[in-house]
């Protein structure tokens, strides 16, 4: 199936950004927001990954994103 062309400019943008730092906005639905910071660690056909920045805790933790979230303003990256 082919990607939209403004899909393709979000995943572009996506991947030439990997391995720098980002802030993260996503919209939880009912006025909730979560507020993160970390690196794009990598990049798949429908998804991309980001490594967050965990203070307090050994492990790293990585949360997936699509492409569709970003385009529809779900979620809002910030080069940092």
């Amino acid at each position: 199936m082919k990607q939209p062309d403004n899909m393709c400019r979000v995943r572009n943008t996506v991947v030439r950004n990997i391995g720098k730092r980002v802030k993260i906005k996503a919209n939880k639905g009912r006025n909730k927001v979560d507020v993160a910071e970390g690196v794009i660690a990598a990049t798949y056909p429908c998804v991309f990954l980001v490594e967050l920045d965990q203070a307090l805790h050994e492990s790293k933790k990585t949360i997936s994103f699509s492409y569709t979230d970003v385009l529809t303003r779900e979620v809002e990256l910030v080069l940092c």
